[in-house]
């Protein structure tokens, strides 16, 4: 796979309304169209196509995988959620879902003061489900290096939301 062409890029640019309407009409909801669209050319832009593809149908191709790997990840959300609803039958109270929000706040703020690059490689891989392999290429460095800022972005994590872990030495 190489960079864009110009003459890729173009044609991409100018295939975007079509490409558009696909994402609507498989999404379902404008959102969810506009989020697909926006996953599919970042991807093509990340990783580039090959000098002798028509872009415009690489860009449906790509964002057809797109689709049914976000389709296979909600059922598998979806099966969870329904395993752990039947394990356990009453709801959560009110105490369980603030204490949910706040922790879910102080992780998005833990990321967002990690540095770029571990945030990035921590994203792509724990949030999105890269491999490293995945990720090495998206980040365009090596697989050890999405490996070492991934341990130190976990590490950094891990001390940021837990303080008081690290400090018993009884």
């Amino acid at each position: 796979m190489s960079q864009l062409s110009d003459s890729q890029r173009e044609l991409l640019l100018e295939g975007l309304p079509s490409l558009r309407r696909f994402c609507l009409s498989i999404a379902g909801s404008p959102a969810d169209a506009d989020d697909l669209l926006q996953a599919t050319v970042e991807r093509i832009l990340a990783r580039g196509m090959g000098s002798d593809v028509d872009p415009l149908r690489w860009a449906f191709r790509v964002c057809k995988n797109l689709w049914i790997d976000e389709l296979r990840s909600k059922e598998v959300r979806v099966r969870m959620s329904h395993k752990v609803s039947d394990e356990t039958d009453t709801p959560p109270d009110a105490d369980q879902v603030v204490d949910g929000e706040l922790r879910a706040r102080r992780t998005r703020q833990a990321m967002a003061s990690l540095p770029e690059e571990q945030r990035m490689v921590l994203a792509l891989v724990a949030v999105e489900g890269h491999s490293y392999a995945e990720t090495a290429e998206i980040l365009d460095i090596p697989t050890g290096t999405v490996m070492s800022r991934l341990a130190r972005a976990r590490a950094a994590l891990a001390k940021r939301l837990n303080p008081d872990e690290g400090d018993n030495h009884d």
